[in-house]
């Protein structure tokens, strides 16, 4: 989706809370009356290690913190993301659940499980940590794209057309949301009916994003998507292709071409550097069409 222009994103979440999250855990969420380590300098540096890409730097200072307090939920929650940067999907799911069960209300640990969730495919226990993140900060609730993704994937088209309705009151120029919206009416009352109800959008400055819509709304053809992604230089190209054919995949899907559906899905998911969650998204779309095909 459009990661710069939300006003909510995992990544923007993590900027502004997560250092509130560690400086005032100390304070409010502590179970301990004294620490004997200078926790939050240690939570600092793990969280440093981590952006900078150190995950086994930042496990070992986690590690070290607790082996004082084995439930110091935030310390949990960094080695979680440290081992979910390093693949290890099992142990971060671990840490995950360790981190809620001592603070349940933990707002960014349930979004983090939730994402973590949905790239393993588990998409009912997505939908249920990104509604309780929801409980935790209700005004969240219109910009929560990723809910709405869970939802389709889940075949909860409904709830998902109505999750990606309330995103657009927040995200009015966002062209794949209208797409998603679509997805949804379409697996539950037919192509025809969603082209119909296909939420206009004004302008998304992001090529070729309107040549997605128009596309969607019956005023383009497939090549006319390929030919504005080929267009600026080649990291640009590189992206903007990986948006086309995640987005080909999914228009011939909706409209039953299985052949080409799957053609464009499995070349978004393996042929372009999309480390982001749109990436994830295409890479569970891939796993979902494999498994059919067993």
């Amino acid at each position: 989706m459009k990661l710069r222009c939300l006003n909510f994103t995992a990544e923007s979440f993590l900027a502004r809370v997560l250092p509130l999250f560690l400086a005032l855990g100390p304070l409010v969420f502590s179970v301990q009356a004294a620490e004997p380590l200078d926790t939050p300098a240690l939570l600092r540096a793990a969280d440093t290690a981590l952006k900078g890409g150190q995950s086994a730097e930042a496990i070992k200072i986690a590690d070290k913190i607790l082996a004082a307090d084995p439930k110091d939920f935030r310390a949990l929650f960094i080695r979680g993301r440290a081992h979910e940067e390093a693949t290890n999907s099992a142990k971060a799911i671990a840490d995950y659940d360790a981190s809620l069960k001592s603070n349940p209300k933990a707002a960014i640990v349930l979004q983090k499980r939730g994402e973590l969730h949905f790239k393993l495919g588990n998409f009912a226990e997505s939908i249920a940590d990104f509604d309780k993140f929801i409980e935790a900060i209700p005004e969240q609730a219109p910009h929560h794209w990723q809910r709405g993704i869970s939802l389709y994937y889940a075949g909860r088209f409904e709830d998902g057309r109505k999750q990606f309705e309330s995103h657009q009151t927040v995200n009015p120029y966002d062209v794949e949301n209208a797409v998603w919206h679509f997805l949804c009416v379409a697996r539950a009352s037919g192509a025809a009916k969603a082209k119909a109800a296909l939420i206009p959008i004004e302008r998304d400055s992001r090529i070729p994003m309107m040549q997605i819509l128009a596309l969607f709304g019956g005023k383009a053809k497939p090549e006319d998507v390929i030919a504005a992604a080929k267009t600026g230089n080649a990291a640009q190209q590189d992206n903007q292709l990986f948006y086309a054919h995640l987005y080909l995949g999914l228009y011939f899907e909706a409209i039953g071409d299985a052949k080409l559906a799957r053609e464009h899905i499995l070349k978004a998911a393996t042929d372009f550097k999309a480390e982001h969650y749109m990436g994830d998204v295409a890479r569970v779309h891939a796993q979902v069409l494999r498994k059919r095909s067993k």
